[in-house]
């Protein structure tokens, strides 16, 4: 790992000391690596002071959800959920390429009436890493005066997964996640059975040992879906496996997808975007 190991440490002393002076905090809480370390530090920080909040939507994957309501019930944290359609957001649906700013926007609007209840800063994970991507979602952030503690106290991905396993957090090694409306080409229309499609596909990806993979999505149920799956480069090969690569087939069919494809560039962040960028 690249990094510096004091620097990561006094980092997190610097992130302690912002949400101790924040004094009550409300985490938007995915269940992720970064919104669970997050979490994990505004508890040592503020302890009961700090509350949880889950966005139960169709873009969660599923296993986070259940991991993130595992962890605060062994970890004591106070953890409620603010159920959101996004599907019903004007616009969403729709996919442009500022979907993530719409869906923000609201979002985290009705999450700043929670913490505006709890008399508490509302926080978010965004990291240093994220202002590498597209990432439009940032902008409604700034906009709506939302806190990125992570981001304010310099932490990169690797910093945070160096951090939580050291703090023994499940989620120090979990595959980066995203909401699973990233994984659609813009322009084609986002539904509630893609994203279950989807959902589904990756936990199956997760559940064969694959440890970082997207399952990015073209095209419209009438015409056949194509599931376009990203692994690490040095697992392609584990992809075509006969027995992994026979159940990829069966279940991804199962799934709803009419063609199913391997992208031979492997895994990166935001491929969807690359169309932006020509």
């Amino acid at each position: 790992m690249n990094m510096n190991v004091l620097v990561a440490e006094e980092k997190y002393n610097k992130l302690i000391a912002a949400l101790q002076a924040m004094d009550r905090v409300v985490v938007a809480f995915s269940g992720g690596v970064d919104s669970t370390f997050l979490l994990y530090a505004a508890k040592q920080a503020v302890g009961a002071r700090a509350l949880a909040v889950t966005s139960r939507s169709g873009v969660v994957p599923r296993r986070d959800l259940d991991e993130g309501a595992l962890f605060c019930e062994h970890q004591g944290i106070r953890h409620e959920y603010l159920d959101f359609d996004e599907l019903a957001v004007p616009g969403f649906a729709e996919n442009p390429p500022d979907r993530c700013y719409i869906c923000k926007k609201t979002l985290f609007t009705k999450l700043l009436a929670v913490a505006a209840r709890e008399r508490a800063v509302l926080c978010e994970g965004s990291n240093m890493d994220d202002l590498e991507d597209y990432r439009p979602g940032l902008r409604a952030l700034q906009e709506l005066a939302v806190r990125s503690p992570l981001k304010e106290a310099g932490l990169t991905k690797a910093e945070i997964r160096y951090l939580s396993k050291k703090f023994d957090l499940p989620t120090w090694a979990n595959p980066a996640s995203a909401c699973l409306a990233s994984r659609f080409a813009y322009g084609e229309t986002i539904t509630a059975a893609k994203m279950q499609a989807v959902d589904g596909a990756e936990q199956l990806l997760f559940d064969l040992g694959f440890t970082q993979f997207r399952v990015r999505v073209h095209g419209e149920e009438k015409r056949g879906l194509l599931a376009r799956i990203e692994v690490l480069p040095e697992e392609l090969a584990k992809a075509l496996e006969p027995e992994v690569r026979q159940e990829i087939i069966t279940k991804f069919k199962a799934f709803g997808f009419t063609y199913i494809t391997l992208d031979l560039l492997g895994y990166r962040t935001g491929s969807m975007n690359e169309v932006l960028k020509i």
